[in-house]
C-alpha cells in the first residue's frame, strides 16, 4: 500500500532519487477505503506531539547557555549524528532545539511550543493543519533544517514567487547559522542560476517551477531515467548530459497552502510544450465567424458546471450550411466548439484579462496571473483574435505531468495548511497524507457575524457598501473579498461614487500586493481584493485599530470550496487579535446559478415571503450548491488521476508520459 508518510528516507543510492511510480487495484483501493481512518488515527496518536515537545524545550535549555562558536560546532556534531542515524527522537529534538535557538539569535523569533509541534508533524510526513497567522514559514525551518542537516536536498514549496523569494531571504539568517544554505527558484531565473539553486541544502521555490523543472530533468533524461541508466549518463557524458540536470531528485518536501497546491491544482495537468507555429488564422477566424451566427438554446447548450458547450443536430445542420455557403468543403465540429467556448464561456476579467496587450490566464484559485501559460488546440488563439490581441504561437506538448503523480513521487511529502479538514479524505485517498490538527498560540477572538442574503445583485451591492460606509465612519480597517477582476473593479466604482477612498488589490495590481496589503491594516482603510488577499500574507494592525475590533472582512460571494472562504475569514483575527467577519451574499451569484439553478427557483419567494426562514432557506441552497461544486471538482480530479494511470499502464512499453 502505497505510503511516503511511514517510509525512510535515508540517503537514496540512486542518481536521481524518487519514489517509483505505485498503480492501486480494485483490491487495494477497497483495503485503503476500510483501513484509511483508522490507519489515520493510528499515526496521529503514535507522533506522541506533547512528549516531543517536552524534549524539545529540555534540549533548549542547554544550548541558550552557549556563544555563537559552540553553538555552531554543536551543529556540525549534530550533521554527523543525523547522517549515522535513523532520526531517533532524542537527536531529532536536539535538531529542533538547535534550529530553535538559532531562530531567536538569528530572526529574533523563538518558535512557540505549537510550532515545534507542526514542525514534528511535518517531519513524520503529514499535513499540519494550522490556523492562519500561526507561523507556518518559521515553522518549516525546524523540519527542513533537521532534513538538510542529515545531508538531504529540502524542497520549501510556495503557491507564488514573491512568497517563495521573501521566505528564502527571510529564512536565510537562520539556515546560515546552522551552517546551511538556501536558494530560491522563481520564473524567469536561467538554467544555472536553477541549477545553482536546486543545489543548495534547502530551496524555496512554487509549485509550478518545480514542476516544470522536473518535466525538463525528464526530457533531458530520457524515457527510461533508470538508476543504471542514470549512472551510465552521469559517466559516459558528464558535461553534456547529467550538468544539464536542475534538480538532484525527490527527496523531502514541505508543501506551504497544501490544500492549494495538492487539491484545488490538481484538476489541470501540466504540460511543458516547445514553441509551434502560429496555427491556422483563417480557419480560426472562420470558426469564430460562424459560432457568431449559431444560436444559443438552439444550436448549442452551455453547461456552466462542466465548463463544456454542445452541439445540437440543429447545430451541426446549420454548420455545414454555413461552411458550404463560406465555400469550405470539411466540416470542422472540434474548431466551432472552441470557437463558441471562446465566445461564450471564457470571460474578460473573471478568467483572463489583457495586460500589455496580450491575454494572461488569471488563476480562479488565487485571483493571480499566470504569465506563462496558454491554452489548447486554438483556443488560445481566438481569444487572442476576440480581444484583437497579437496572436502568440501554439505550442506543441513534449511532456505532461499531474500534480498528483508528481508530489507522490517524493520519497517524503508534507504539508502546512489553514484549511485541510474539508479535504482529509481526498488528501489520504490520493497521497496517503493525514491531517493533524495543531493548537492555536492564543485563544481565537474572530467574531462571525453571520450572513446576509439578497435577492438581487443589486441590491447585495448596495449593501455591501452601506455596510463598509458605516464601518469606515467607526474608523475599522476593512477588507472586502470578492471572487473575480471584474467584480472588484465593479465595488470600486461603487465606492468611488460613494466617495470613500480605497485600494483595489487584483490580477492587474499583483507586483504591488506586498505594498497593498502592509497597508490593509490602518485605521479606517478600506481594501477590495480578490483570492489574492487570501494566500500567505499578513495584514498587521494599527495598535489604534486593535481597541476597534480589529480587521473586520466581508464576502461577497461563497467560493467553490469552502477552504477558501475559510482563507478570506482567516485574514482576521490573527494570533490573538480582535476580528470580524461576515458574508454579503445574493440568489444571483454565480455559484447558486451554476450549481443550484433549481434550488434558486424555489427559495426566491420564500425569500421576501418568510423573513427569516426564507433567509434560513436561501443560505441551505447557497451552500449545497458550494457542496455540489466541491464535488463535481473531486470527480474531476479523481478522473484525470484515474486516466493517467490508464494511460501510464497501456503504453507502459514506450515508457512514461512524462
Amino acid at each position: 500500500m502505497f505510503n511516503p508518510a511511514l517510509a525512510p528516507i535515508g540517503v537514496p543510492s540512486s542518481a536521481y532519487a524518487e519514489r517509483r511510480r505505485v498503480f492501486e487495484g480494485p483490491v487495494e483501493q477497497t483495503c485503503v477505503r476500510l483501513v484509511g481512518p483508522a490507519l489515520r488515527r493510528f499515526q496521529a496518536r503514535s507522533l506522541r506531539c506533547e512528549r516531543f515537545v517536552e524534549a524539545v524545550s529540555a534540549q533548549s535549555k542547554h544550548f541558550q547557555n552557549l556563544d555563537g562558536a559552540r553553538l555552531r560546532q554543536c551543529a556540525v556534531d549534530l550533521r554527523l549524528r543525523l547522517q549515522a542515524h535513523d532520526w531517533p527522537m532524542d537527536i531529532t529534538a536536539q535538531s529542533f532545539a538547535l534550529a530553535r535557538e538559532a531562530a531567536a539569535r538569528a530572526l529574533g523569533m523563538r518558535p512557540f511550543d505549537v510550532q515545534v509541534m507542526g514542525g514534528w508533524i511535518l517531519l513524520n510526513g503529514m499535513i499540519a493543519e494550522m490556523d492562519t497567522g500561526e507561523g507556518k514559514t518559521l515553522t518549516a525551518t525546524l523540519p527542513a533544517a533537521t532534513v538538510a542537516l542529515a545531508g538531504l536536498p529540502v524542497h520549501v514549496v510556495t503557491v507564488n514567487d514573491y512568497l517563495a523569494q521573501r521566505d528564502a531571504e527571510l529564512m536565510r539568517p537562520l539556515y546560515q547559522a546552522l551552517g546551511l544554505s538556501v536558494g530560491f527558484v522563481v520564473a524567469g531565473m536561467s538554467s544555472e542560476a536553477r541549477r545553482r539553486a536546486y543545489g543548495c541544502d534547502v530551496t524555496y521555490c512554487t509549485n509550478k517551477e518545480l514542476v516544470f523543472d522536473y518535466l525538463r530533468d525528464r526530457i533531458t533524461l530520457g524515457r527510461k531515467p533508470g538508476r543504471i541508466h542514470l549512472k551510465i549518463a552521469r559517466l559516459a557524458a558528464p558535461p553534456a548530459r547529467a550538468s544539464q540536470l536542475l534538480l538532484r531528485g525527490l527527496h523531502f518536501a514541505i508543501v506551504d497552502e497544501a490544500d492549494s497546491v495538492l487539491i484545488d491544482e490538481a484538476r489541470t495537468p501540466l504540460i511543458i510544450s516547445d514553441g509551434g507555429e502560429v496555427g491556422d488564422v483563417a480557419a480560426f477566424r472562420n470558426a469564430l465567424a460562424s459560432a457568431a451566427e449559431l444560436e444559443p438554446g438552439i444550436d448549442f447548450t452551455i453547461d456552466e458546471r462542466e465548463r463544456a458547450v454542445k452541439l445540437t443536430e440543429a447545430g451541426r445542420t446549420r454548420l455545414v450550411e454555413i461552411f458550404r455557403a463560406a465555400g469550405t468543403r470539411w466540416r470542422r465540429d472540434e474548431l466551432a466548439l472552441q470557437a463558441l467556448t471562446a465566445l461564450h464561456l471564457m470571460r474578460r476579467d473573471t478568467h483572463y484579462l489583457i495586460k500589455d496587450g496580450k491575454v494572461q490566464i488569471i488563476d480562479e484559485h488565487t485571483g493571480r496571473i499566470m504569465a506563462d501559460r496558454s491554452w489548447e488546440h486554438g483556443l488560445h488563439q481566438m481569444i487572442e483574435i476576440k480581444e484583437g490581441c497579437a496572436l502568440t504561437r501554439q505550442n506543441d506538448p513534449l511532456s505532461r505531468i499531474s500534480y498528483q503523480h508528481f508530489f507522490r513521487r517524493y520519497r517524503r511529502l508534507s504539508g502546512m495548511t489553514g484549511t485541510a479538514s474539508e479535504v482529509r479524505g481526498e488528501l489520504w485517498s490520493v497521497y496517503r497524507l493525514p491531517v493533524i490538527r495543531v493548537p492555536t498560540h492564543r485563544p481565537p477572538r474572530r467574531a462571525n457575524l453571520g450572513d446576509s442574503i439578497h435577492p438581487t445583485a443589486e441590491a447585495k451591492w448596495q449593501a455591501v457598501v452601506s455596510r463598509v460606509s458605516e464601518l469606515s465612519r467607526e474608523q475599522r480597517p476593512v477588507l472586502i473579498g470578492t471572487r473575480t477582476v471584474a467584480t472588484s473593479e465593479l465595488l470600486s466604482k461603487l465606492l468611488d461614487s460613494a466617495g470613500m477612498a480605497h485600494q483595489v488589490l487584483n490580477a492587474r495590481q499583483d507586483e504591488a500586493e506586498a505594498e497593498i496589503i502592509a497597508r490593509a491594516g490602518a485605521l479606517g482603510q478600506i481594501t477590495v481584493a480578490t483570492n489574492m488577499a487570501g494566500r500567505g500574507t499578513d495584514i498587521r494592525l494599527a495598535p489604534e485599530a486593535l481597541s476597534l475590533g480589529g480587521l473586520h472582512v466581508i464576502g461577497t460571494e461563497r467560493h467553490e470550496a469552502r477552504r477558501i472562504d475559510r482563507q478570506l475569514w482567516g485574514r482576521c483575527g490573527r494570533q490573538g487579535d480582535p476580528g470580524s467577519y461576515e458574508m454579503i451574499l445574493s440568489l444571483e451569484d454565480q455559484i447558486i446559478g451554476t450549481y443550484g439553478a433549481a434550488l434558486k427557483r424555489i427559495v426566491e419567494g420564500a425569500l421576501s415571503r418568510y423573513g427569516r426562514v426564507g433567509t434560513r432557506l436561501a443560505d441551505l441552497a447557497l451552500r449545497w450548491s458550494q457542496l455540489a461544486a466541491e464535488r463535481l471538482h473531486w470527480r474531476q480530479r479523481r478522473d484525470l488521476l484515474k486516466l493517467e494511470e490508464q494511460l501510464a499502464t497501456a503504453l507502459a512499453f514506450t515508457g512514461p508520459l512524462e
